[in-house]
C-alpha cells in the first residue's frame, strides 16, 4: 500500500499493524459521513437509478407473474457474487443440486447455495424490520451462513478476524493496494458500519438512498471484518438495504461481475481518498442496468411462454398448461416439486410432464428410472445468458424431437 495513493485525511488514520507485520500500517476507515457528500457527475446516473427503482417497484406491485421477485434471481445473484470471489459454480448446477438434494454435490455448489438460502431468509426479515434489522449479530450471521461449508476457511465462520489481512498483493503485504485496520480495531470500525446501516443519523435527510448503499458497502469492505468472505457479505447487504427501504430488492452481483474492473477501481477511490463520486455513480449504474436486464429478461420469458403455448394444443387447466407458469421460477425441476406447486396427483403431473417433453419444452437429464430431474433449456438460456446480452430464442420443431427420449415417460416422482 503506497502512502502516495492515500489522501491526507486517510494518511492521518494509519495505525501500525501488529507483529509480524509491524513495518506496515493499516487504515482505520473514518466513520461513514452523515452529511451530504459531493455527487457532481453522478447526478444523472442517480436520477436514472431512482427512476429505475420506481419502474420496478410499480411492476412488482401490479403484476401477477412472479419473475421480478423470483427465486431464480437470488440464485443467479449467488452464482455471480461467489464467482467474483473465485468460488465457481453455475446456475444450472445450483438449481440441479437444490432439486436433487445430492449429498455428493461439490463444496462450491454448497457454498453458492448457502448464499442463496441466506437471501431467502434474511430479505424477508429486512423487509419486515426495516433498518433495525442491521446489528452486529446480523453481520456475523450473514458471514456464518455463507462460509459454513467452505472447507478452506481457517477461522470460525461468523467470528471477527484476529489476524492481519490485506487487499491485493496476493500473499505479500508489501504489494497490497489496501491494508484494513488492525484486528483490535475491527469491532469498533464495524460498529460504525452498523450504526450507519441503521439509518438513524443525519444521513437519512442529507443523503439519497443510492448514495447510502454506496457508502455503507464501501465502509464495510474497508473494515474487512472477516478473514475471508467479506465481498460476499458486503454484496448481501445491498439487497438487504433495499428491502429495508421498502424497495423491491435488486441483485447487483451479475452487473458487478460484468464490470469488476470499474467496481474495484471505484471502491479504491473511496477507500484511499474518500472520493465518493465514482462508487456512487457505479452503484447508480448498477441499479439502472440491473432493472433494464430484469425487464428484458421478463419480456423474453413472456414471449417464450407464448411460443410454448403455440407448439401444441394444451387443454385449458391441464397439468401441462399450468406447469408452464412455473417453469420461469423452476427451470430445473422434479415431478415431485411440480406436483407440490400445482397441488395435483403424481399421475396427473407425470402426464403433464410427458406432454411438455413431447413439445420439446422439458428435457429429462438424469437417465434414471426414478427421481428424474427435468430442465427447460430455453428458459435457462434466457435467464443465464451473459449480463447485457440480448436473449436468443432457439427454434424447436416438435416434429423433430426424438420419440425415444419421451416415449417411456416419467417413471416416478
Amino acid at each position: 500500500m503506497k502512502r502516495s495513493d492515500l489522501s491526507h485525511t486517510i494518511r492521518e488514520t494509519l495505525k501500525k499493524l501488529p507483529p509480524p507485520y509491524d513495518s506496515h500500517y493499516g487504515i482505520i476507515p473514518p466513520a461513514p459521513p452523515e452529511d451530504g457528500v459531493f455527487v457532481g457527475g453522478a447526478t444523472k446516473a442517480l436520477e436514472a437509478a431512482q427512476a429505475a427503482f420506481g419502474k420496478v417497484d410499480a411492476i412488482a406491485a401490479q403484476m401477477k407473474d412472479p419473475y421480478i421477485v423470483s427465486r431464480v434471481l437470488t440464485r443467479r445473484e449467488a452464482v455471480s457474487s461467489s464467482s467474483i470471489e473465485g468460488t465457481q459454480s453455475t446456475l444450472d448446477e445450483l438449481l440441479s443440486f437444490e432439486e436433487s438434494g445430492d449429498d455428493g454435490a461439490r463444496d462450491e455448489a454448497r457454498q453458492v447455495r448457502n448464499y442463496a438460502v441466506a437471501l431467502d431468509g434474511f430479505i424477508p426479515r429486512a423487509a419486515n424490520d426495516g433498518y433495525s434489522v442491521f446489528t452486529m449479530d446480523l453481520i456475523k450471521d450473514l458471514h456464518r451462513a455463507v462460509m459454513k461449508d467452505d472447507p478452506d476457511y481457517q477461522d470460525v465462520p461468523g467470528d471477527l478476524r484476529t489476524r492481519v489481512v490485506w487487499i491485493g498483493g496476493n500473499k505479500d503485504i508489501a504489494y497490497s493496494s489496501l491494508n484494513p485496520p488492525p484486528p483490535a480495531d475491527v469491532p469498533d470500525c464495524l460498529a460504525q458500519t452498523v450504526d450507519y446501516l441503521r439509518n438513524e443519523g443525519m444521513q437519512q435527510m442529507t443523503q439519497g438512498f443510492i448514495t447510502r448503499i454506496a457508502i455503507a458497502h464501501t465502509h464495510f469492505e474497508a473494515v474487512h471484518p472477516f478473514r475471508d468472505g467479506n465481498g460476499r457479505v458486503g454484496r448481501l447487504l445491498l439487497p438487504l438495504m433495499m428491502a429495508a427501504e421498502k424497495h423491491v430488492p435488486l441483485y447487483l452481483s451479475p452487473y458487478i461481475e460484468s464490470k469488476k474492473g470499474a467496481y474495484y477501481a471505484s471502491l479504491k477511490d473511496a477507500q484511499q481518498r474518500l472520493d465518493w463520486e465514482p462508487i456512487i455513480t457505479f452503484m447508480a449504474d448498477a441499479v439502472t442496468g440491473t432493472v433494464e436486464e430484469l425487464i428484458r429478461t421478463r419480456t423474453a420469458l413472456s414471449e417464450l411462454s407464448e411460443r410454448w403455448r403455440q407448439r401444441r394444443k394444451f387443454r385449458k387447466g391441464s397439468a401441462a398448461m399450468r406447469a408452464l407458469d412455473e417453469l420461469h421460477n423452476y427451470p430445473v425441476v422434479t415431478a415431485k416439486r411440480l406436483g407440490q406447486l400445482l397441488d395435483i396427483s403424481p399421475a396427473q403431473i407425470n402426464q403433464g410432464i410427458a406432454q411438455l417433453q413431447e413439445a420439446g419444452i422439458l428435457q429429462e437429464r438424469t437417465g434414471y428410472a426414478r427421481n428424474r430431474i427435468y430442465a427447460a433449456p430455453e428458459a435457462l438460456a434466457i435467464i443465464n445468458r451473459p449480463f447485457g446480452e440480448e436473449p436468443i430464442f432457439a427454434e424447436v420443431d416438435p416434429d423433430e424431437i426424438d420419440p425415444d427420449e419421451v416415449s417411456a415417460g416419467p417413471k416416478g416422482p
